[in-house]
């Protein structure tokens, strides 16, 4: 799959001295969802701002479908779209006005089928002539998100977009998000709601002090970097852990009625089937398990705190 973005020796400096990027490298596929991950102050939002035009970097290059954001500027410009934290809009204009206003920014002719279906999408239909000032915070992101989406734009950047928004419509906006990608749209996302990214998100990258820790597949990351835990429900009460399973780092619960194992999933199967064998040969003996797997969120912190 061929790169939408591919940013090289990126760096923002500010007259302060602060590294807001350093030296960022990072490759964007074509019609991917990418999640951009990091906590507060990691440089998230300044890396979207550069690359859509409204910070300029200190150093380094990002082309846009293969064009220079520098150089050509209107071209790469016209072919993203942005929703941003911030809800900035016009508070006392209609919901169909600023919307199609946006749409024309971009040089865009009038496409009057378009910005119904975009709001109706939205389930903004019957807000349409509605001042924006009269809306909820909720109704206030999606029409956000539909400003993003009315020049049709080829990448949209979505940063933190369900940001005080309700469960249901959530949801809503995800099918949204899952229909762009399906017609080719590549999707950058930056969430605290992580299980969004764990649901969504093709590839994961990690982002932490300005400096790009981490790129994987999803499911890849968590292959490499998650660990399952196997509860063990015992048939009767232990005191204490046996000396000859001690190299499983076992861990009893307080009841003495549960072991839990924690491992690698590279090593799941020699790990269990050795582990099994061996609390057999100490006269251990269980009558249920499960297993649960970390989820992104786990790793994400694990990985910034390093």
């Amino acid at each position: 799959m061929s790169s939408m973005i591919s940013i090289s020796g990126l760096s923002k400096a500010y007259a302060s001295g602060f590294m807001a990027l350093k030296s960022i490298d990072l490759d964007i596929k074509r019609g991917e969802i990418f999640a951009l991950l990091g906590p507060n102050g990691a440089g998230k939002t300044t890396l979207i701002s550069i690359i859509c035009g409204i910070t300029n970097p200190s150093a380094g290059q990002v082309l846009v479908d293969g064009r220079d954001i520098r150089r050509d500027y209107r071209a790469t410009r016209a072919m993203i779209g942005l929703v941003p934290q911030e809800l900035h809009t016009d508070a006392f204009e209609t919901v169909w006005a600023t919307v199609s206003f946006s749409r024309g920014l971009f040089g865009k002719p009038r496409n009057p089928t378009h910005i119904e279906k975009v709001l109706k999408d939205l389930s903004l239909w019957d807000k349409k002539d509605s001042k924006i000032v009269t809306l909820s915070g909720g109704m206030k992101r999606r029409v956000m998100i539909a400003k993003a989406l009315s020049h049709e734009p080829q990448v949209l950047f979505l940063d933190e977009p369900t940001a005080g928004v309700d469960v249901e419509l959530r949801k809503a906006m995800w099918g949204v998000v899952r229909t762009l990608r399906a017609s080719g749209v590549t999707i950058i996302l930056t969430t605290h709601y992580i299980e969004e990214a764990e649901e969504m998100a093709d590839r994961v990258g990690v982002i932490n002090k300005g400096e790009i820790i981490l790129v994987d597949e999803k499911t890849a990351l968590m292959q490499k970097l998650g660990k399952k835990r196997l509860k063990l429900h015992l048939q009767g009460k232990v005191e204490a852990i046996p000396a000859t399973l001690a190299a499983y780092n076992l861990e009893l619960a307080a009841d003495g009625r549960q072991v839990i194992y924690t491992y690698d999933t590279r090593s799941e199967h020699t790990g269990i089937t050795s582990l099994l064998g061996d609390l057999r040969a100490a006269g251990i003996r269980f009558s249920d398990l499960d297993t649960t797997q970390s989820s992104l969120e786990e790793i994400f912190v694990s990985l910034v705190r390093t």
